[in-house]
């Protein structure tokens, strides 16, 4: 299963589902971090310093530090919905197939949206 770190802004209760689904994952609250204002950029480099891939909300940023260039272990960037179950299931349906998420930028959107990823 994926190793993730979801960012201060990402749902408590995906993470509890993706925890049940198998996956591991801590928290920037779980770290420490939070109410810091820490910089997104600070927050991927905590995520490459442990080999997860970060999980976000934020995805203009996260976009614009995929495209950077950073070597990072994966961004998944989710849009947010209030079905925190079907999200989880989403974002585990995303990584399941993939052997490394290392490098690549994943989209987990609305059910009504389509998901797609890029390198």
């Amino acid at each position: 299963m994926a190793r993730f770190y979801a960012n201060e802004n990402f749902p408590y209760s995906v993470v509890e589902k993706l925890r049940e689904l198998g996956h591991d994952v801590t928290t920037v609250r779980e770290t420490g971090k939070a109410n810091r204002s820490t910089p997104d950029a600070e927050v991927l480099d905590y995520a490459v310093s442990e080999q997860r891939a970060v999980l976000t909300v934020n995805r203009k940023h996260f976009l614009k530090l995929h495209f950077a260039g950073p070597q990072h272990a994966g961004i998944i960037l989710c849009t947010y919905h209030p079905d925190f179950s079907g999200q989880a299931r989403r974002i585990h349906e995303s990584v399941q197939e993939r052997a490394n998420l290392s490098g690549q930028l994943i989209r987990v959107n609305r059910p009504n949206q389509t998901a797609f990823t890029k390198r």
